[in-house]
């Protein structure tokens, strides 16, 4: 369920966007929360690429019920990311002003969310989730935490299935695709995956690096098939942007700079693709995709079958190669990056073969693509 935000987001905007930790002051968050605020203490946390996280402890004057500590998520500190990034950021600002309260994907509570005209500049201040802990991207999901994630999930995309909003929807980082951008992407897929493939070289076994290579041939073809079912995505649904409740025995759901229009199962097929260890997705998919088909029926979603639903789902798995190679390519990379990267293409593509995904995409009928 949805948290709705805070009445403090509707209140007359800061006159800055802070561009660093130094300008999260008491007197600006004074005026974001609506309580006197006489110092701060601000700590780094996590270790995000293309933004810069803070845990925000304020000392006020009346403390009443005012948060003890908040999140806050400004643009990277690195020279040059925000530029490259700012759409991401607008994605964002876009998710938690226009969008969040029209879905019901566990979010963190919202106390403000700005940018700056450039898109350079960018704050979110949530809820500190703390002893919520981030899911483990390397070390692989568990059971119960997939069947959190599955859930989670229909609550962005059954509230809004379908909704033709989406497709003249401004804030996602990627449109629909039309003729001309599965065209591009597809392009530009072919570019990402031989940077890919060079930056890990034999790292990557021969069977996985042949399932890469075929799977981003299909790119273009891929964004044309089921075009007539779309919804929001996330875009990046996998571990390192979950947090999960033990005690609560709960999810929420972060990280929204990567907003996309398209085939919803995407989303499922990569969060269960890369971040549940193979053995055990092989196990109990079927059943999870069926959890995630009955909850999106308790939103509202008609016409739609658990035949069709398993299809798109296997079709979705083209959202990994896609993503993975994306990533490494444009967002820089790490020791941790680069093991998190490998770990996903081993278990993307142990699903690309197991579901046979490949034949499936040249089988189906597309918009866009020649046939194979």
């Amino acid at each position: 369920m949805n948290t709705s935000p805070s009445d403090t987001t509707g209140s007359a905007a800061p006159a800055i966007v802070p561009g660093g930790p130094s300008e999260i002051t008491p007197e600006w968050l004074t005026e974001v929360l609506g309580a006197r605020v006489e110092a701060v203490r601000i700590e780094p946390i996590g270790t995000g690429q293309t933004g810069a996280t803070y845990r925000v402890t304020p000392t006020y004057r009346d403390p009443g019920t005012t948060p003890a500590s908040l999140v806050a998520k400004l643009s990277s500190q690195e020279p040059g990311v925000p530029e490259r990034v700012a759409l991401g950021y607008r994605a964002e600002h876009a998710f938690y002003t226009r969008v969040a309260e029209t879905v019901e994907v566990p979010l963190p509570r919202l106390y403000h969310c700005d940018i700056s005209a450039s898109g350079t500049e960018f704050v979110l201040l949530v809820a500190d989730l703390a002893p919520a802990v981030q899911g483990d991207q390397i070390r692989g999901c568990r059971a119960s935490e997939a069947q959190l994630a599955v859930e989670a999930l229909a609550g962005l995309h059954g509230p809004r299935w379908c909704d033709p909003a989406w497709l003249s929807f401004e804030g996602a980082a990627m449109p629909r695709a039309d003729a001309d951008f599965a065209r591009g992407m597809g392009q530009v897929a072919q570019v990402a995956l031989t940077t890919t493939l060079d930056g890990l070289g034999t790292r990557i076994s021969p069977g996985d690096r042949a399932v890469l290579t075929d799977s981003v041939a299909l790119i273009e073809r891929w964004l044309g098939i089921a075009a007539d079912r779309f919804c929001l995505l996330h875009g990046d649904y996998r571990l390192d942007n979950l947090l999960f409740d033990a005690a609560e025995n709960s999810v929420t759901v972060v990280d929204w700079q990567t907003l996309t229009v398209g085939l919803p199962a995407r989303d499922l097929a990569y969060f269960l693709g890369t971040s549940v260890e193979s053995g055990l997705r092989q196990q109990r998919e079927s059943e999870w995709v069926e959890s995630y088909h009955r909850r999106l029926l308790t939103h509202g979603v008609t016409g739609y079958t658990a035949e069709q639903c398993w299809t798109d789902y296997r079709v979705g798995m083209l959202q990994i190669p896609l993503l993975i190679t994306f990533g490494y390519a444009f967002a820089g990379t790490s020791e941790r990056g680069d093991e998190m990267m490998l770990a996903m293409i081993e278990r993307g593509c142990n699903a690309i073969r197991h579901l046979g995904t490949l034949a499936l995409i040249r089988e189906l009928p597309s918009c866009y693509g020649a046939e194979d």
